[in-house]
């Protein structure tokens, strides 16, 4: 029997606003869409949060017994810089800047998004497909839209018609948004606006002659729309009507909102079951911008080439990091809150090495029963990893009273205790085993430290000689020194 039969989970669905009852489409089958990255610069850390989010919930429906088709699509084109009507395609105006085809900056960006998935140990989806891919199918759909007068025509680009739509269905009923009160708060069209109302939004765009990437259509050259790859690619693949359909809190609207109406203009039905979003990361209490330096990206995090944090964390600690705060929550990312979270992790890796060598008693004083279920209901409760980790901590705690002899567990329970951890640490939370990775860090860390103790006080003495061959002696190991102020400090 499945362990899906005996752990009812409910989700919160951004749809209902409710926590619901998980019941899929298809018994013991979860279709599930996750929007991917627009790949036209190194992936954003908040979008790994996000990502990350969504591979927990993979591993858990999979740890489960659910048989998962999940897709997460690239977006490679279509994706104008205002996520709106104007502007140039962001991966043309990257191609354009460097002087290289688009393709060579989706085919960058695209391995680097995967290289930085894999280091924080990702699994892979089921389907990745991209919209270029697609294009035969997005412009088929638009057919299938206009023909049913969701959509109108207009110098080579088409439109929904969101007012239209609205006759029959209701825009705006992810978001919770009214279409009365957006048409009250929106500035009026001039007369250089191709569209009837400012709702509506592009389903294919005609391409201007300094427009790198474009494809024959019915209405002339041109490119699809943002919003409507991941209505045709989730559809496709999952069917008309699907289980989860994910992402980050920002795109709700207009992106979703704009997914459901094209999938019910075409379809006549709702596309998903289950809508799951997920809350943004901010850095030291302010969001993430590039154009304030307020940002990091993953590999300045490994590596400690930043003036943010004072060290470098491995990707199974950020991972860890992002594991302890809801998916659905603001997570707020920081030196202090990343140094506390090294100690955490050290703490649960070391405590599955000392369950391995435990001493055996007769019978138990740990309910690793009550203990168990006690994980999968913060796991049912819309996949409570916070709460996972408090009780794998009270693991722990057990853990270390049986080795100071102050508690007893039994040799079967040892066993079923330590597959339990193995489950829930490796492969439902997705943190990876690198005790011997963490502890050679701390002790390169002490070394390191040592060595730079001995370069300042060679420099006070004035042996320059020596403080010199210490700094080019580790430079030569990749280990750079960095002085400042505040002292010195390295980076790998």
């Amino acid at each position: 029997m499945a362990l899906y039969q005996d752990q009812q989970i409910r989700v919160t669905n951004s749809l209902s606003g409710k926590k619901e009852v998980f019941e899929p489409i298809n018994e013991g089958h979860v279709g599930m869409y996750v929007c991917g990255p627009t790949v036209y610069s190194n992936v954003h850390l908040g979008n790994c949060r996000t990502f990350m989010s969504f591979d927990m919930i993979f591993r858990y429906l999979r740890h489960l017994g659910y048989k998962v088709r999940y897709v997460r699509n690239i977006t490679d084109a279509g994706h104008l810089e205002d996520d709106a009507e104007q502007g140039e395609d962001k991966i043309a105006k990257k191609a354009r800047l460097e002087k290289i085809e688009p393709m060579e900056v989706v085919q960058r960006y695209t391995v680097d998004f995967h290289n930085i998935l894999q280091k924080f140990n990702f699994l892979p989806p089921s389907i990745e497909p991209t919209a270029t891919g697609h294009i035969v199918e997005q412009i088929e759909i638009i057919k299938v839209i206009l023909d049913k007068g969701y959509a109108y025509e207009k110098n080579g680009s088409v439109y929904f018609d969101v007012q239209k739509f609205n006759t029959d269905y209701q825009y705006g009923k992810l978001s919770g948004r009214k279409l009365e009160d957006m048409i009250a708060n929106t500035r009026e069209l001039t007369a250089q606006d191709e569209k009837k109302n400012p709702q509506d939004f592009a389903l294919w765009k005609k391409a201007e002659p300094q427009h790198i990437m474009r494809w024959p259509s019915p209405w002339g050259e041109g490119f699809p729309g943002w919003h409507l790859e991941c209505t045709v690619m989730s559809t496709k693949y999952l069917g008309e009507t699907f289980d989860i359909h994910g992402g980050g809190m920002d795109l709700k609207f207009p992106h979703h909102e704009c997914e459901i109406a094209q999938a019910e203009a075409s379809n006549d039905k709702s596309p998903v079951k289950y809508w799951l979003h997920a809350n943004m990361l901010t850095l030291n209490g302010k969001k993430m911008a590039k154009s304030t330096g307020n940002n990091l990206l993953p590999l300045e995090i490994f590596s400690g080439e930043n003036d943010i944090l004072s060290k470098p964390f491995s990707p199974a600690v950020v991972r860890f990091f992002m594991m302890q705060a809801h998916y659905t929550s603001i997570l707020d990312l920081s030196d202090d809150a990343l140094l506390a979270a090294e100690k955490g992790y050290m703490r649960l890796m070391e405590a599955m090495e000392v369950l391995r060598d435990l001493p055996e008693g007769e019978q138990s004083d740990f309910d690793l029963k009550a203990w168990k279920q006690r994980c999968y209901d913060a796991m049912n409760d819309d996949f409570n990893t916070p709460v996972l980790i408090a009780q794998l901590f009270e693991a722990v705690k057990a853990i270390y009273l049986v080795r100071d002899g102050k508690q007893s567990l039994s040799r079967e329970d040892r066993l079923a205790l330590q597959q339990a951890l193995d489950s829930f640490v490796y492969e439902v939370l997705g943190i990876e085993k690198s005790l011997n990775d963490a502890d050679g860090s701390e002790k390169l860390e002490g070394t390191v430290q040592l060595l730079i103790d001995l370069r300042n006080k060679a420099r006070a003495n004035k042996d320059y000689q020596t403080s010199d061959e210490i700094r080019d002696a580790l430079g030569a190991l990749g280990i750079q020194l960095k002085d400042s102020k505040e002292g010195t400090t390295f980076s790998l």
